[in-house]
């Protein structure tokens, strides 16, 4: 029976499955760090290369971490109204951890340290949570969810054919959907109406020249029958 047991088993036993989804999330957020001088730099920031079903089943892992992060920045922005930017061992900084700063300061950033200690515990990697709460969080401050997508690749993995996919943050290679403007008319009526003018204009004079036609031949007849009762 399976009560309560969800997921994919991935091949692996429990211990091997959920150290394995820690080392890919953790993978995806240190793709954002800085990398410039490092041996093994990322290719494309905020992107790793699995298979799809890693993909879907470390997907729900990535975005629980950066719900916490977002919804602790609250607190991070009240701690920093308290905070003070002194050196730390300084005569400024003693003097400010001995104010009432400094209570309101503690109070105000003990769930942004809870919410840490929270993300370290299901990562597991220090790096992988500072670059979430400093770069990651921040970025996905307004947006309620859906904070990544999967994109499926049409090559397979090399040696055994498993299909492959691309987990990435969204917001950054997002597609714009460009609709079509609908056609206006507005500017075809004048010529429209200058067309009709011109084909009135048109038939009036034609109307006019059947008119002097007929006129000119009615003389002629006249002229005719005059001509014979002279003779």
């Amino acid at each position: 029976m399976r009560h309560r047991r969800k997921g994919r088993v991935l091949g692996r036993s429990p211990k091997h499955q959920r150290a394995l989804l820690r080392n890919l999330a953790s993978a995806l957020f240190l793709t954002e760090r800085d990398a410039e001088f490092d041996e093994n730099a990322p290719k494309v920031k905020g992107r790793i290369i699995t298979t799809v079903s890693k993909a879907k089943e470390v997907r729900p892992l990535v975005e629980k971490c950066i719900t916490i992060a977002r919804r602790s920045l609250v607190a991070e922005q009240a701690a920093a109204e308290h905070g003070t930017t002194a050196e730390r061992g300084t005569q400024e900084w003693k003097s400010w951890r001995t104010s009432d700063n400094w209570r309101a300061w503690n109070q105000a950033v003990a769930p942004v340290v809870a919410a840490r200690r929270r993300c370290i515990r299901l990562l597991g990697d220090p790096q992988a949570v500072s670059i979430l709460f400093e770069e990651v969080a921040p970025r996905f401050a307004d947006r309620p969810g859906g904070y990544t997508r999967i994109v499926r690749l049409a090559q397979p993995r090399l040696g055994d054919a498993g299909p492959r996919a691309i987990l990435e943050f969204v917001g950054v290679r997002d597609r714009i959907v460009e609709r079509s403007e609908k056609p206006s008319f507005e500017d075809d009526a004048p010529a429209s109406e200058e067309a009709s003018d011109e084909t009135e204009e048109v038939a009036e004079e034609q109307a006019s020249d059947e008119a002097a036609t007929d006129t000119d031949d009615a003389s002629d007849t006249d002229d005719a029958s005059e001509a014979k009762d002279a003779e």
